[in-house]
């Protein structure tokens, strides 16, 4: 028994002692842990401040002068919606003058889409890289964007990868089809009928009412004689 309360007292002696110490850590850096407790509450201050008073005034600002670049974009007058008109801005001038914004993140997919559509494959993938999408339905365009712009550029790796990204990201009835086909096709430049086969058997099965499904079964049926089967 006194050997267990001797085992106690020196347990208790132990946790004073390091009390103790950290007394007087505390007492002899307490200027120092002031300083620091101080600088992280301005640079969290300071955050918000910034958030609030630059970042949400520019994003209004941003949100005003891009509407008509939009339009532009809806109306296919692919040249005013990326540069301007001389009275409203296009995307690069949002891109450039808003970079800390939503809106110049989204002027990043919308100028990617357009290089694309131009022909300009390398300057798609630039901007598209850079979109950050939260949108998952923008966010799976982009990437779809991205293996269209590989596959003209040559690299069909890349653009098998982004295709598969940008059908399995946001799986839906209306752009998942699309890529898995699209991802099927750069199979079959590959000669790989193996796995374009079952991208289209996933198209017959998962989404049988899309407009790829429509003709899958003569695209299984090609590939499957010419694996030999």
């Amino acid at each position: 028994m006194a050997k267990k309360l001797d085992n106690t007292e020196e347990r208790i002696h132990k946790v004073e002692e390091a009390l103790t110490k950290t007394e007087r850590f505390i007492e002899d850096n307490q200027k120092t842990m002031m300083i620091i407790i101080g600088a992280i509450v301005i640079i969290v201050l300071g955050y918000f401040g910034f958030k609030k008073f630059y970042i949400q005034p520019r994003e209004k600002e941003a949100q005003s002068q891009m509407w008509m670049a939009e339009k532009y974009f809806e109306q296919d007058s692919l040249n005013k919606a990326l540069k301007g008109d001389g009275t409203y801005p296009g995307f690069l001038t949002i891109i450039d003058d808003y970079g800390m914004t939503k809106s110049a993140n989204l002027a990043k997919y919308y100028a990617g889409m357009i290089y694309l559509k131009k022909g300009e494959f390398q300057n798609a993938v630039d901007y598209l890289k850079k979109f950050k999408g939260r949108d998952i339905l923008v966010a799976s365009m982009a990437k779809g964007g991205l293996g269209d712009a590989y596959m003209e550029l040559g690299e069909t790796e890349k653009a098998l990868d982004y295709y598969l990204k940008a059908a399995n990201s946001y799986t839906n009835d209306f752009t998942t089809p699309v890529f898995l086909m699209k991802a099927a096709w750069t199979y079959e430049s590959q000669k790989n009928y193996t796995k374009a086969v079952e991208l289209f058997e996933r198209i017959r099965k998962e989404y049988p009412k899309s407009n790829e499904a429509r003709s899958i079964d003569k695209n299984i049926t090609r590939d499957k004689l010419l694996m030999g089967k």
